[in-house]
This record gives structure tokens, C-alpha cells and sequence, in this order.
């Protein structure tokens, strides 16, 4: 048996102190008074202790991509997060030609299986966040337009195992019965680069949406007249909303409102790209050059390419615009998320039965180490 002492526990409801978190075969045993004999201690040195945090949506950084249909990178990337105390995520897919986003899911079907063995040594897959290319063309985005398809479930059906959860467009045509059809399977949809107005955004809902990709970013905006995507998601309790929190993509002004308005349905994601992390300057990216400058990652046009924000820094960036206690922010990057896509039976608290997918952080929320299901991954 482990136990971390001396330590901040963040558990779903409050903080406490003065109990040690007890694990052990990979899962968590519970909140003990104090280690018991011949148990491995491990002191937090006053810190933090936090589950792990969940990130749903991101692509790649330092030069590796999702897209790219590689193993190695995958790992690589599973292993670098853990810096960032990421014990968990799905490699998000862009829109890409079909035979292409099948080299992809079968590469992360692959790192799927083999993340849960101890030589993975880095953040587990649960699996993929496809986001496309079931979406519509007036909202691509960053996405590429010519490999933007109609909806199909036949295409979809051989990987209902590893995409997890999908982006969409509701409005487009043949989505609503493949939404139907998708959610019947076990995938989670997502509403994202989508045109729909406020009433087609809960059509896709009532027919099986769950969460809304990117909250305002590249989807119809709240307007007093006609609501679009943006206020859909906001209002309609069944709709778990991402949220990339740098600052940039949305303005840290509404990080309260959307608090207020989604509590335990906020999602705090990365949406890192392939360029992220890489000195500022301009990089080819499939094809399209990215131009990075600070926390922005912009095509030579203007248009947002994604992000380079990290799960930590999500977490510290939406307490500071909120003064939220520092459980209920870290709940939206690790619980929430988990729960979003049906992974909170093993992810996401630090409770008993759980794996022991744990960071200790300083008290800024700088992360000092991480575990994966109990080991130290970083």
C-alpha cells in the first residue's frame, strides 16, 4: 500500500487536510487517520493532491498529432501530459478523407489497449474524440472543407469501440438519424462546427447530443433574437459544454456566467494542436501554415487554428477569472469530463474503487508529480 500525507485532498465536494490517501493495486483504498505500518509514504509537503485531470478534446502539441496515425506519437504525447498532470484523454482526430481517419482509429484503438499496461508509462486513452467530418461546411474552421462528409453510420459502425465521442453538426443533412443511430451504439455526440439555429441545435439534442465542441467557437452565437448553438448549449441542462480556457478563444469575462449557468456540465478541454508548445513563428501543419505567437495559433488569414493551453493551465486560468473554491474548478478538468463520456465509474475523483490517477501540485497549482494508477508517471 501507498499513502500520500501532509496533503490538500480536492475531493468532489471540499478540501480537507490531515487524512493520508490511501492506494494500492493500481486503485484507491480510501481516506485513512494516518499510514498504516510498512505502507510506501509519499509526503505532499503541504501541496495539493488532486485527481488527475481528463482531457476530451486535444489533438497534439510539440510536433506530434492525433492525425497522424501514429503509435509512437501517442505515446509520446501520453507520456509528455503528465507533466501537466493529464492522467487521462482521447487523441482528438480532425476532419480528414475517411480511409485516413481509419489509419487513425485504429492507431489509438491500438493505444487504447496498450495504455493500460505499466510500460505505457504515460496518460491512459480511453479512447477518440473524432470531431468530424460529419460537419458543416460554413463552420469548418480550421477544419478542411473538402473532406467535410455526409453523415453515414455504416462508416462509423466498425469503430463505435474506440470513438468515444464524435462532433456533429445537427442541422446537416442525414445527421439527426445518425445521431440517433451513434448514440444507440455507446459514442457521445458533440455539436460542433455547426450553422444550426437555436431550435436545430435541440433537435440534435432531443435526438441524442450531449455536449456542445468548443462553446462558441466555430458555431452560431448567442444573439437576443435567435439564440443559436451557443445559447442552446447554455441553457439546456442535458448539454455538457467544453470550454478552451485561455483566455483567448473565449474572453475570461463569461468564465462566471458560465459557471453559474452549467456548473457540474463545464468541461474545461486544452484543444491543443500539433504546433503548440513550439517557439513563436510560422509552421506547416497538413498542408496549411499555423502561425504561433504566445497563446495563439492562427492560420496567415486570421482564423483560429486551436490552442496551446495545458490542463493545469486551464485549471489555474478559470480559478483566477472566478474565484471559485479550487475543488469545484479542478472537478470541471478531471470529474466532469469523465463523467461526460461514461469514464467516471474508474476516472475523475479520488474515491474508493477508483484507479489511482493522482497529481500532487504547489498551491498555485503547479504540478510537482504525477501517478497513474499509482505510479509515478512523472
Amino acid at each position: 500500500m501507498k499513502c500520500i500525507v501532509n496533503g490538500r485532498l480536492l475531493l468532489p465536494e471540499g478540501e480537507i487536510t490531515g487524512k493520508a490517501l490511501a492506494f494500492e493495486n493500481g486503485r484507491i483504498v480510501g481516506l485513512l487517520d494516518a499510514a498504516p505500518a510498512g505502507a510506501e509514504v509519499i509526503d505532499a509537503a503541504g501541496g495539493i493532491v488532486s485527481p488527475g485531470l481528463v482531457d476530451v478534446h486535444c489533438h497534439g502539441f510539440m510536433g506530434w498529432d492525433a492525425s497522424n496515425g501514429s503509435l509512437d506519437e501517442l505515446r509520446a504525447m501520453s507520456r509528455q501530459m503528465t507533466r501537466w498532470g493529464t492522467t487521462s484523454w482521447l487523441p482528438t482526430t480532425m476532419t480528414l478523407p475517411w480511409p485516413t481517419l481509419e489509419g487513425c482509429f485504429a492507431a489509438i484503438r491500438r493505444a487504447q489497449s496498450d495504455s493500460l499496461e505499466a510500460s505505457w508509462a504515460g496518460a491512459q486513452v480511453l479512447g477518440c474524440h473524432a470531431e468530424g467530418p460529419f460537419i458543416n461546411p460554413r463552420k469548418k474552421g480550421a477544419q478542411d472543407g473538402a473532406s467535410i462528409q455526409t453523415p453515414d453510420f455504416d462508416k462509423l459502425r466498425p469503430w463505435t469501440d474506440v470513438v468515444r465521442l464524435m462532433t456533429v453538426a445537427p442541422e446537416v443533412e442525414g445527421a439527426l438519424p445518425f445521431i440517433r443511430q451513434a448514440r444507440a451504439a455507446g459514442v457521445a455526440l458533440s455539436m460542433g462546427h455547426t450553422a444550426a439555429t437555436a431550435r436545430e441545435a435541440l433537435a440534435g439534442v432531443d435526438a441524442g447530443i450531449d455536449h456542445a465542441t468548443h462553446t462558441f467557437n466555430a458555431m452560431t452565437p448567442l444573439t437576443h433574437r435567435e439564440p443559436g448553438v451557443a445559447g442552446a448549449a447554455l441553457v439546456d441542462g442535458r448539454v455538457y459544454c467544453e470550454l478552451i480556457a485561455d483566455t483567448f478563444h473565449v474572453d475570461a469575462m463569461l468564465f462566471p456566467l458560465m459557471a453559474r449557468q452549467k456548473g457540474d456540465r463545464l468541461v474545461l478541454i486544452t484543444d491543443s494542436i500539433q504546433v503548440a508548445h513550439l517557439p513563436d513563428g510560422a509552421y506547416d501543419q497538413a498542408g496549411q501554415t499555423v502561425i504561433v505567437s504566445g497563446i495563439r495559433c492562427r492560420f496567415p488569414n486570421g482564423t483560429i487554428a486551436g490552442s496551446s493551453l495545458t490542463m493545469d493551465l486551464a485549471v489555474r486560468n478559470f480559478r483566477a477569472h472566478t474565484g471559485l473554491p479550487l475543488h469545484e474548478v479542478v472537478n470541471m478538468a478531471s470529474l466532469y469530463p469523465a463523467r461526460s463520456i461514461g469514464a467516471d465509474d474508474a476516472k475523475g475523483s479520488l474515491e474508493p474503487g477508483k484507479d489511482a490517477d493522482i497529481l500532487i501540485a504547489d498551491g498555485a497549482f503547479n504540478v510537482r508529480a504525477t501517478y497513474i494508477r499509482g505510479e509515478r508517471a512523472f
